[in-house]
């Protein structure tokens, strides 16, 4: 098990570096997206969840749509979440890229929040104190943390489980258990520092697997169960991989949300004209210490 977390964050600290040479500005979106999965699966791991790329108060959940024209500009602040998992063991992480003068000291409120938050680790803290610690350093850098969005635990084939880790200071004594696998990301924002959800989703996981009469709800459902299995998955997967009509697409997905077979994950934002900065990494607690999952091969 700790073989393959490992090695999951091998390759993903090998996409991210990838990620950063093509993620440059006039970059097509959708097609960067599609070139860091194919990066991930030719490395012999997969994608643990839709390669999200959020842009400026977009904080998360954002990934392209199929054939998404979406250019990336030198004023924006793209959030770049990838996770990989060997065998369904997942390995998340994210950084910020910004071309723009103004808003790298944003970026590095979050980057400088999750430095703190991991040398904090060394100490056994609880995980309040890693939400304190997230909170101090983002406010003193001038910026407002996402109060609702939290790092999380980490299991096979669920890539957000138990605990929830803030990033707001919380009276929380529990501490990370050995064995356990865990993701913290604090998000650093121009705007109010609370997302919400907008209308659109591209995004999607299985809830509960059900029979359904509808053709085209059943043959997603059945690949999803194959492939992904409880993972999240992107419409734009469902389109390469299935060969579906635009149509036949939007019948099956709304069949299989209403009948609550699959859940969707809307894209979360802050308040229009902000910016949202994130920095994330996973890690495992052992009986020897904490090893960071998302670095370089030794």
């Amino acid at each position: 098990m700790l073989e393959k977390y490992v090695s999951a964050g091998h390759i993903l600290f090998e996409a991210q570096q990838f990620a950063k040479k093509i993620l440059e500005p006039n970059a097509n979106l959708f097609e960067c997206a599609e070139k860091i999965e194919e990066f991930i699966i030719k490395k012999g791991a997969k994608p643990a969840f839709p390669t999200n790329l959020s842009l400026n108060e977009n904080a998360a959940h954002q990934t392209p749509d199929w054939n998404d024209k979406t250019i990336l500009k030198e004023s924006d602040v793209l959030k770049v979440d990838i996770g990989v998992h060997v065998d369904g063991y997942i390995a998340d992480a994210a950084f910020t890229i910004t071309y723009a003068e103004e808003h790298k000291k944003l970026v590095k409120a979050a980057e400088l929040a999750l430095e703190n938050a991991f040398a904090l680790l060394e100490k056994n803290p609880t995980i309040g104190e890693i939400g304190a610690t997230i909170e101090k350093t983002i406010s003193e850098q001038g910026f407002k943390v996402v109060q609702n969005l939290t790092g999380h635990g980490l299991a096979r084939y669920l890539q957000h489980t138990s605990p929830s880790i803030p990033n707001i200071a919380k009276q929380d004594s529990r501490v990370f258990e050995e064995g356990n696998a865990y993701a913290i990301e604090p998000f650093a924002s121009t705007g109010d520092g609370y997302v919400r959800e907008a209308g659109k989703a591209n995004i999607f996981a299985i809830e509960e697997q059900r029979s359904v009469r509808n053709a085209y709800a059943r043959k997603i459902l059945e690949f999803v169960q194959e492939n992904y299995k409880t993972l999240p998955f992107a419409e734009r997967w469902l389109v390469r991989e299935l060969k579906l009509s635009g149509f036949a697409l939007k019948v099956g997905l709304k069949q299989l949300l209403h009948e609550k077979c699959i859940r969707a994950y809307p894209i979360l934002h802050d308040r229009a004209g902000s910016f949202v900065a994130q920095a994330e990494n996973s890690f495992i607690k052992t009986k020897e210490g904490i090893i960071t999952l998302v670095k370089p091969r030794a």
